[in-house]
């Protein structure tokens, strides 16, 4: 098992935790704006590995100007394999609620065809040509944005706003940065997931189990895309029974899934 208050979280304060935060979303932004160019010479998977490790470039420079351990700050509490197992399950089960949100989201506001277009593309580019290329993909569609992406918000700005605010105006606020990281189709779904991210990260006291669950969740997302949306098939017409079914069925999974976690992985830092 995890062996509980084997480190102490220690958040940064509240200014320098948005000021990594903002800084890493400015500099992945700036960096996607820019990187047609960049395209030709390292490939889509390279650019996305690109633009993440943008995004938390700040807030590393921050720790080591700082002198201060990113494993402590970050909360990294090692895992044991059953309950890395519980994270991943959960994961899938947050994949699965996501469908039906998404379905649920589907019937009320159809994306553009320019929109459904270009993820069809961007999938096809993305497609492994073979067991080595597959793993490549997997690193930069699943591993580095969970890791990065967690790493800012989960683990630099959520516990920055705890140490000023209560638990749930910080979740919430966390995911809607979280959202506003996304595109605006996807921003109802990366705010929800954001929601169950951060109160996973505050139940925990640890960024390793919303890290595990945030990579699965991508990685499924890309593992299945080829089956459920393939260039070649028509858009669907709404289905809404489905969708509510996949929402209530992954988000009964996810609640239950949550409750099998330990409540602390570390010694708890002081918050109001």
């Amino acid at each position: 098992m995890v062996h509980s208050g084997s480190i102490r979280p220690l958040p940064l304060p509240l200014g320098l935790g948005v000021l990594a935060s903002f800084l890493g979303i400015g500099a992945m932004v700036g960096f996607m704006a820019g990187a047609g160019r960049l395209m030709a010479e390292v490939g889509l998977r390279g650019l996305l590995v690109l633009a993440e490790a943008a995004l938390i470039a700040p807030a590393l420079l921050i720790l080591a100007l700082g002198r201060r351990s990113w494993r402590d700050t970050l909360a990294l509490a090692p895992l044991s394999t059953a309950v890395a197992l519980v994270c991943a399950l959960l994961g899938a089960a947050l994949w699965l609620a996501s469908l039906g949100l998404l379905e649920l989201q589907y019937t009320l506001w159809r994306p553009s065809l320019e929109y459904i277009d270009g993820f069809r593309r961007l999938h096809e580019l993305l497609r492994p040509k073979g067991p080595v290329d597959a793993v490549i993909s997997l690193l930069a569609i699943a591993v580095m944005p969970a890791l990065c992406e967690e790493a800012v918000v989960r683990g630099i700005l959520l516990p920055s706003l705890r140490t000023r605010m209560p638990a749930l105006l910080a979740v919430v606020l966390s995911s809607l940065v979280f959202a506003l990281m996304h595109d605006a189709y996807r921003m109802p779904f990366t705010f929800a997931v954001g929601l169950v991210l951060g109160g996973l990260r505050l139940r925990t006291g640890s960024l390793a189990p919303s890290l595990i669950a945030h990579a699965t969740l991508n990685a499924l997302t890309f593992a299945a895309a080829p089956f459920l949306d393939a260039p070649t098939h028509p858009l669907p017409d709404p289905r809404p029974w489905l969708g509510a079914a996949l929402l209530l069925t992954g988000c009964a999974l996810s609640a239950y899934l949550v409750r099998k976690l330990p409540s602390s992985l570390t010694a708890t830092a002081s918050a109001p």
